[in-house]
């Protein structure tokens, strides 16, 4: 009897304990940190995007240290991550392309050219279907590129760290994919 009321205790303590490490943002738990090699990032801050009164994704920004200055993030060439988390069924692949593609361009003010071949290379990752529940995890290496895992998964690598700006400046520039999103990144 006491074994068995001992690891029940045990089993409740690590659930809580498991609980802690995650923030929940529009019903899903985000990780309080990603690690990239040696090192941890921690969560910056997270909100949903929505389109039409739907939500769409969670979106989380991950860096070494909290910040609320979107111009110094996207400049810095410094290990940090997005986490996108697909909460609907309505995006498909071909939507999620269009609009990374649109908001390349928005962050760039339309000066896509220099990393046109960069954007293609990236959006090759939203040809596999997307589905309910997925994952991306958009990490920028310095040196080596953005790396995106997809649940958990290597899928590719884009390099530069224009690129990375330009990504970044999706969520964060003047003309974010979404305000609200936005500030929700920047934990304000």
């Amino acid at each position: 009897m006491f074994k068995k009321q001992f690891t029940a205790i045990i089993l409740a303590v690590l659930m809580i304990a498991a609980l802690g490490n995650a923030e929940e943002i529009g019903g899903i738990n985000m990780p309080e940190s990603l690690k990239t090699g040696q090192t941890t990032l921690m969560l910056n801050g997270a909100g949903v995007r929505t389109k039409l009164f739907f939500d769409i994704y969670v979106g989380g920004l991950y860096l070494k240290e909290k910040s609320q200055d979107s111009k110094a993030i996207i400049e810095a060439d410094e290990p940090m991550a997005i986490r996108l988390h697909i909460v609907s069924s309505m995006l498909t692949s071909k939507k999620m392309e269009k609009a990374t593609r649109e908001g390349f361009a928005k962050a760039t003010g339309g000066n896509i050219e220099p990393i046109k071949v960069q954007i293609d290379e990236f959006c090759s990752v939203f040809k596999k279907e997307i589905k309910e529940d997925d994952s991306y995890d958009l990490i920028y290496v310095p040196g080596k590129g953005v790396e995106v895992y997809i649940n958990g998964e290597y899928a590719s690598v884009t390099e530069g760290l224009a690129f990375k700006k330009a990504l970044f400046g999706i969520y964060l520039s003047d003309k974010p994919a979404q305000k609200s999103l936005k500030k929700a990144m920047l934990g304000e």
